[in-house]
């Protein structure tokens, strides 16, 4: 027992040394260069050295299935979040993201009146990008690697199953919280740089949006009625490519024909990755599903000093992931609605199905 607790004051300390190391890219980018190489052997030295030794390869193996599974879980529902991105922004048009004005966000108006009462030293330390999301997938995966040396129980595969079967879940909630009710981006200018999609509205919109936007006896009309009456607008012919048994999605994608010498038209799978991230207001941040579910699961492993003062899982489980999502309070991507909402959600997905371990 002993040895186990010194293996896992010695995880939080590489954990440590890894952000550190890390953050020097930004600091000093040649002893960066030097010093990753050296930590990343001495990780994979000190796995290695252990793997002979470790008695629960048999529940491993046990595991692995549901492991694959949970993962292929994640990999579709991922697949689905990201045609729902492109779908919201597709939609409409590039002309109604760059019309539409933003909504009032009450959290960045907490935080810039922050940012004129706090010392200026404190703003620029809360804005300093010291831990992002590629540090918290690291970290989540050195908290399964630690299964080696007795710091987690085993099997470490079905922590890393579970994790996957949570975010996947999470996704599927997300997609339902933003393409319900498409909302405006905080930059409008977003759109128009990242998605190669239409200006005009697709033809679900010109019929069932677009007449009705912006004139309210219309509006009146339709909610009186239950039924669509104002004329339709005149709008350029849809573009539709080949692409054979995925062509349900040219409705959902919107590409346009960017290379008239390929007959076919792009991809599917060309047009999906190209935006790499949305531009409307999604609800609550996808980024906070992999911070609290990481946060959440090294609570649940060894609450460190939590655990110490805070005897309650829950309460030091609440204070662990409120700490790890002040990086984020005063970033420049999400609002303060967005932490909250998906600090909650993650919470009680990971929460509603017991402990990381089972």
């Amino acid at each position: 027992m002993a040895k186990a607790r010194s293996f896992q004051g010695a995880l939080g300390v590489a954990a440590l040394c890894y952000i550190a190391v890390d953050y020097l890219r930004v600091v000093s980018p040649l002893w960066h260069e030097r010093l990753r190489p050296l930590l990343w052997g001495f990780f994979a030295l000190a796995a290695a050295s252990r793997a002979p030794f470790y008695a629960h390869w048999n529940s491993e193996v046990r595991t692995a299935l549901s492991f694959v599974a949970c993962l292929i879980f994640m990999l579709a529902c991922l697949v689905v979040e990201a045609i729902s991105v492109q779908f919201v922004t597709a939609v409409l048009g590039i002309d109604w993201h760059w019309a539409t004005h933003p909504l009032p966000d009450t959290g960045q108006w907490l935080l810039l009146a922050l940012n004129e009462k706090l010392p200026s030293t404190v703003v620029e330390v809360l804005r300093a990008p010291l831990i992002g999301l590629h540090h918290y997938l690291m970290l989540f995966i050195m908290l399964g690697f630690s299964v080696l040396f007795g710091c987690v129980k085993a099997p470490g595969l079905g922590l890393g199953a579970r994790y996957m079967f949570t975010m996947g879940i999470g996704r599927l909630l997300r997609v339902l919280t933003f393409v319900s009710t498409i909302l405006p981006s905080a930059r409008p200018w977003c759109a128009q740089a990242r998605f190669k999609v239409p200006n005009h509205p697709h033809p679900w919109a010109q019929k069932y949006y677009v007449p009705y936007a912006s004139d309210s006896n219309a509006i009146h009309e339709l909610l009186k009625r239950d039924s669509i009456h104002a004329p339709i607008p005149d709008y350029p012919p849809e573009y539709v490519p080949n692409w054979g048994i995925m062509s349900f999605l040219v409705d959902l994608l919107r590409p346009l024909n960017l290379d008239t010498s390929n007959v076919g038209g792009e991809s599917w799978f060309n047009t999906l990755k190209r935006a790499g991230g949305g531009c409307n207001d999604l609800v609550y941040s996808g980024h906070i599903l992999v911070s609290v579910l990481t946060a959440m699961a090294w609570t649940v492993s060894f609450g460190y000093l939590s655990c110490i003062l805070l005897r309650e899982r829950f309460v030091r489980g609440t204070t662990t992931v409120l700490m790890s999502l002040l990086v984020y309070m005063w970033g420049s991507f999400f609002g303060e609605r967005h932490i909250l909402y998906g600090q909650i959600l993650t919470s009680g997905i990971s929460g509603s199905s017991g402990d990381f371990h089972k």
